[in-house]
């Protein structure tokens, strides 16, 4: 939301093979936002230079949010590095990009487990409150904020100190109260009173930052939680009522949220050209593609009381990755899906079952 977000969608759009587009100039225009801020403070780089320069925007240098705008840009570095590769761009702009990818490191605060705001001169921002909504973050706290490192979960896990805490992490975000802290705002604006509304922890799926959270246990190997946490969302917090949406249906992203994972795969991270596998809500569907190709999902047995995957299979092969690239979809084919109402928690937990994080580019 107060990121160069247009570099995201323009690379997503280009690495997936689209073309019809004078790409050599909106990459010059994506390298000018890198060094530049906007015509609003919403658009382009508010504290470009400082981020350019210590890895990160201040908290303490007069640009509010600073935290959320440094995760964002550091999602977007990553498109710029991909595209950079693709262009066969010099050497040295490709490392910049990829070592500005990896700028969310310097907010994570290992001694809470919480990304957070940090000063021009390094120290954190205090006090910390994690429940405590806007100042550093844009409509979220860090409950939310702590996982907006879609590009690279894997090294988000090394810092949390693998699997087990991060999983652990992941729970916490279901089982903290729905409290907070409004002080940056003086009241609890409307995206507060939505999460405790739907009063599922700190889960606040009204407002865009956390929406990915759940697909991120398939990176962890626990995809039954995804399953069900995702199912959870669908059942609660989704109606076919002129209020059927539990919040901001901001340019439509709630709503394709929904489409996605009903369809059971999702797209986490984008340029990453991979798709997350979640849990389907049909029994059978059918994407008829512009390439004439159709990608058919099947869950037979799909039901209110079957949200877990046992198994899988697609193009007549058995199926236990948590991911389903975009050339795939695209060639078009069946996958299948085995459901039951018990968690299978071998199906898709295996190391190499995992979608591809930056850290991990063996895929």
């Amino acid at each position: 939301m107060v990121g160069s977000n247009s570099a995201v969608l323009i690379s997503d759009a280009y690495l997936k093979g689209i073309r019809g587009f004078d790409m050599d100039t909106l990459y010059e225009a994506m390298l000018k936002n890198t060094e530049n801020k906007g015509p609003l403070d919403s658009v382009g780089r508010l504290g470009a230079q400082q981020y350019n320069q210590l890895g990160y925007v201040p908290c303490d240098a007069g640009i509010n949010e600073s935290a959320a705008r440094t995760l964002e840009y550091c999602l977007a570095d990553f498109c710029l590095w991909k595209v950079a590769q693709k262009l066969g761009r010099p050497a040295e702009e490709i490392e910049r990009f990829q070592q500005r990818a990896q700028n969310y490191r310097k907010l994570f605060d290992p001694s809470t487990n919480f990304m957070r705001g940090r000063n021009q001169d390094g120290s954190w921002h205090s006090p910390f409150v994690p429940e405590k909504w806007g100042g550093d973050f844009t409509e979220g706290c860090s409950w939310h904020y702590t996982w907006s490192v879609f590009h690279d979960v894997q090294g988000l896990i090394d810092l949390m100190g693998g699997r087990q805490g991060f999983v652990d992490k992941l729970d916490a975000v279901f089982s903290t109260p729905p409290v907070y802290d409004c002080s940056y705002y003086g009241f609890p604006i409307h995206e507060i009173v939505e999460m405790c509304v739907m009063n599922m922890g700190q889960y606040a799926h009204g407002n865009q930052p956390i929406q990915h959270m759940i697909y991120l246990y398939d990176y962890a190997g626990q995809p039954w939680k995804a399953q069900k946490w995702l199912r959870e969302v669908m059942d609660q917090m989704y109606t076919d009522q002129p209020d059927g949406l539990c919040g901001d249906e901001d340019n439509g992203q709630t709503s394709a949220w929904y489409v996605f994972s009903a369809l059971g795969f999702y797209p986490v991270c984008s340029g990453s050209g991979q798709y997350v596998i979640g849990a389907p809500l049909f029994q059978k569907a059918t994407l008829r593609l512009e390439n004439g190709s159709q990608f058919v999902i099947e869950a037979p047995a799909n039901g209110p009381d079957n949200r877990y995957i046992q198994s899988a299979r697609f193009a007549g092969k058995s199926f236990d990755r948590t991911w389903i690239g975009h050339d795939e979809i695209e060639a078009g084919g069946l996958l299948t899906f085995t459901m039951g109402p018990a968690p299978q928690k071998e199906w898709g937990a295996g190391p190499d079952a995992v979608p591809t994080s930056m850290s991990r580019q063996d895929r």
